[in-house]
Formats: C-alpha cells, structure tokens, sequence
C-alpha cells in the first residue's frame, strides 16, 4: 500500500508526506498495489490521446456518412442530371450534417465508446436535420425535391449509425485489452462503494477502471489492494492530481452531499475532472429515472415499469406480425426439421410441455423432441449428472439427446415451434426464460415480477450464456427485463440474439 497523510488546507500532491510513526494518522489515500503513485508522462499523455483520436474519427465518419447520403439522394434522384443547386446543396449536406449531429452532443468525451447514446444523437441529428430542410425550404419558399430529402437523410443516418458502430467495436477491443480507460476513483463507505466499484468495472467495454477509492476513517475494506482510509475534499482533490483521476464516482453518501458536493464539483471543474453521482439505484434502466427540479432542489424521480396498457398493446401487435413473418421465413427449416426428426428416432416430432405465463397462467410451450421418447421416465437416473444452476435440470452430455437433437439444440432450431406460442399470444419474442411449475414453487416474492411480463423466445439470458448462469444470475437477468423492457430493448436483444445463437455459448 502508499500511505500517505495531508496537512490541513494543501490540495497539493508534492504536499503530501509520511505519517511520522507513533503520531495520530490524519485522514490517509490508499490506491491499490497495482496501481502506481505517480503515472508516466507518457502514459497519462496516452490514456488521454485516444479521446482525440476518438473524435476525429467520429467527424471523419461523420462527414462520409453526409458524403455517402448525398451522392447516393443526388444519382438515385436525379441519375446524371444534376442541376448545379442540388450539386451545391449535396456539397453543404455533410457539413450541415456534422453540425446536427455536434448540437445533439454527438462529439462529446463523455459518451464516446457508450454505444446507445451515440446512437441516439446520430437519431437525434436525422430528425433535426429534416426539421432544418423543412423548415428552411418553408421560409424561403423554396421548392425541394422531397425524393432528395427521403433518400439522403435516412441513408446519411444508417451510414453514420454503422460508422459509430465499426468505432464503438474497435474502442470495446482495446477496452478489455486494458486500453482507452477512464481512471476513477470512487468515493463512499465500503458497501457503496464496492457496489459501485463492481458495477463500473463488470463490463470492459464502458471504459471504467477504478485506480483508488476514499472512504471515512471508521469503515473497514476488506476488498484485497485496498484498506480503510480517511477523507475530506483534500484528499478527494489529491488523488485526484496524484493519479491523474479523470472521474470522481461518488456512491450513495449522505456525508458528501448538498453544499459539500457542490463544493467538490467547482474544484473538480477546474481540473477538468468529470464528477457522477450513483443514486444508489441498481437494474433500473435510463429511461425510468429522471431529474425534475423541485423548489429549488434537483429531485430524482423513478417512473413505475409499465405493465400493462398501450405499451403491451404494442408490444403484443409488434410480436404477433413480426412472428408471423419468421414463422413464414423459416417454415422450409420446420418442414425439413421435422421430417429429421421423425425419421430418426421414435416418438412425436413435437414436445409439449407445460410452462407458466404472464401473472401465472399455464400454457403447453412446443418444441422439437430432441431427446429419447422416454426422456422424462429417465431423468431420475441422471440426477448425480446435473450440472444446472441449481434448481434448473441440465446435462451438459446427456445421453438422453438424439443425434439429430444435439445439433437442433447447438442452433437452437428446436425452439423454433414457440413462433406458434407467440402467434397464440401464451408467449412473446423477447421476455423472461418461460419457468416450469416446480420452478415457479421455490419463487421468493420477489421473483414473481418476472412474471409481470409474458415469457419469451428468446431474452437477456438466451444473449447472456443460457445454461451457464447461475440460477441468481439468470433470475437478476429476467427482473431487470421485467423492470425496464422496452420495444428498443427488444430489437436490441433480437440483434443479440443471432449471436449468441451461432456463438451457442450455454447452449445445452
């Protein structure tokens, strides 16, 4: 460990010196083992470098997106003859583009490498620029080819949507190689504190790396590399310089809060140092929570999940005309599948079985038979096998499978006949892990809100590693879907789940 002890009002690093032995330790800074008192100038020069690569690679990707919209709008419009006012305005269409996307924040350090809101300002951005071209072509009343206009902005969108996603790729590649991180420290008492800890750092891809944490005398870190340590605003401002912080973490703290935090915020945007609060509040996604202010106070305000209503409505219709529409897709697979089945072992070429739906009704959930016919009448003699998560039955070689079903089971084609379930409306594309009865007997309370919302084909466990989770881990998954599902958390898992099911982690 570097110990170190600060002198009253000196927010100097080269102020700091050893506590004499012997003498009351004034409030200390601990860092862990690995992570040195003093970084290289070069290294601190490099961390910071890629955030300007970053951003000139999203303008450079950016202005190609407006190039490639453009040229695209202007041959698909007009072919070879393009008058000179459309040749002008498809010149100005990237640069007119890259201001759009600047103003909704598209460029700013803090959302580089995030994914979803980079997605969200280039969205942001296509909706505006539309908004300008109508709103200009009306006020000088000029006429605008609207063929121009549908073409380029939606086509400059999805090319700059695809360049932002080549960028966030090859940032998330170097992230769990351990480069273009952000250094955090973390302020709290310990439990907050590795909670935070352990939720910034669960995903390389965001770019968080806590390099030291701060907590009040009294706490005891039993976390290896880290100890209990004091704190004030001067230690919190000397790790800072010491480390050279680029985020200050702040977990749920009463002590640090109100005039003191705002306090630490003015010292910190001095430094240029990002300050983030955690609320304290876990699986509760973005769009749920937001900051209203109230007599003068920032409130934070948490929206109820939405259960029901308009939302499931939508929800149901997105479902059955998008099942629909696999269900034809894939038709020539179930015919052929079928057939494979039939052919090869004995038995009906479909099982049922009864599962348990949205606020606890039954339904007979299908699928391929890929095992034995007398599977069910064999399973007690496997239970010294089972490599489940605890309360879920799986056998990563049971001998119970078909040759024809392990292959079903490595692509999942067995699952295919549950587009029925959902056409039915027992089921949906994308929801909680459809439990069997018994599972749903050894349900705490709280486990029977994953049933708030109807079972899915597919969901956060079937992109998550399926029969590797532990049963925690797969209930946590289902809850945090029933809390914050989403039509656009939807699409998101189904992108997800082509990969997963070719990758065929879990898949067993």
């Amino acid at each position: 460990m570097t110990e170190f002890v600060m002198s009253e009002g000196l927010a100097d690093p080269a102020d700091l010196r050893p506590a004499p032995s012997g003498e009351r330790r004034r409030p200390v800074w601990v860092v862990p083992d690995e992570v040195p008192a003093v970084l290289p100038r070069s290294a601190r020069y490099t961390e910071k470098r890629w955030v300007a690569r970053y951003r000139r690679a999203s303008l450079a990707s950016d202005l190609g997106a407006g190039v490639i919209g453009a040229a695209l709008a202007l041959v698909a419009r007009f072919g070879a003859q393009i008058n000179l006012g459309y040749f002008v305005l498809g010149v100005l269409l990237p640069f007119v583009w890259v201001a759009c996307v600047s103003l909704q924040r598209g460029y700013e350090t803090r959302y580089f490498g995030t994914g979803p809101e980079e997605f969200r300002s280039i969205i942001r951005a296509a909706v505006a620029l539309t908004a300008v071209v109508a709103i200009t072509s009306y006020a000088t009343k000029s006429e605008v080819a609207r063929g121009f206009v549908v073409l380029a902005v939606p086509m400059t969108c999805v090319a700059a949507m695809v360049g932002r996603w080549i960028l966030h790729r090859q940032i998330s590649w170097r992230r769990f190689a351990g480069r273009c991180m952000r250094r955090v420290l973390v302020v709290g008492r310990n439990d907050q504190v590795t909670t935070l800890k352990k939720h910034l750092e669960e995903r390389p891809s965001d770019g968080y790396v806590v390099v030291a944490s701060c907590l009040p005398r009294g706490d005891v870190f039993e976390e290896p590399g880290f100890e209990r340590l004091g704190r004030t605003d001067m230690d919190i401002l000397a790790g800072v310089d010491q480390y050279d912080v680029e985020i200050v973490a702040v977990a749920a703290d009463p002590e640090l809060a109100g005039h003191s935090l705002r306090k630490l915020s003015w010292a910190l945007e001095q430094r240029g140092v990002e300050l983030i609060v955690s609320p304290g509040i876990v699986e509760v996604a973005g769009p749920r929570i937001s900051i209203r202010p109230v007599a003068g106070l920032s409130l934070l305000h948490l929206e109820r999940p939405s259960v029901s209503g308009g939302p499931h409505m939508l929800k149901g219709i997105f479902d059955r005309v998008v099942g629909c529409l696999m269900l034809l897709g894939v038709s020539p697979i179930l015919l052929v599948t079928a057939i494979l089945v039939k052919l090869t072992s004995r038995g009906p070429v479909l099982f049922r079985q009864t599962r348990v739906g949205r606020g606890g009704e039954q339904f007979q959930m299908l699928k391929f038979r890929t095992m034995v016919a007398d599977a069910e009448a064999r399973k007690a003699e496997l239970h010294a096998l089972n490599e489940g998560n605890g309360i879920l039955f799986k056998v990563r070689n049971d001998p119970r499978i078909t040759r024809v079903g392990k292959y079903l089971r490595r692509f999942s084609i067995d699952e295919l006949p549950q587009l029925v379930n959902v056409l039915r409306g027992d089921m949906s594309l994308v929801g909680p892990r459809p439990p069997l009865p018994a599972e749903v007997a050894q349900y705490a309370i709280d486990d029977a809100r994953r049933m708030l919302v109807k079972p899915g084909l597919t969901g956060l466990w079937q992109v998550s590693g399926r029969s590797d989770l532990t049963w925690e881990e797969s209930m946590r998954l289902d809850l945090r879907y029933a809390d914050n599902w989403s039509i656009a958390l939807d699409l998101l898992i189904l992108w997800k789940t082509a990969r997963a099911v070719l990758g065929s982690a879990g898949a067993y």
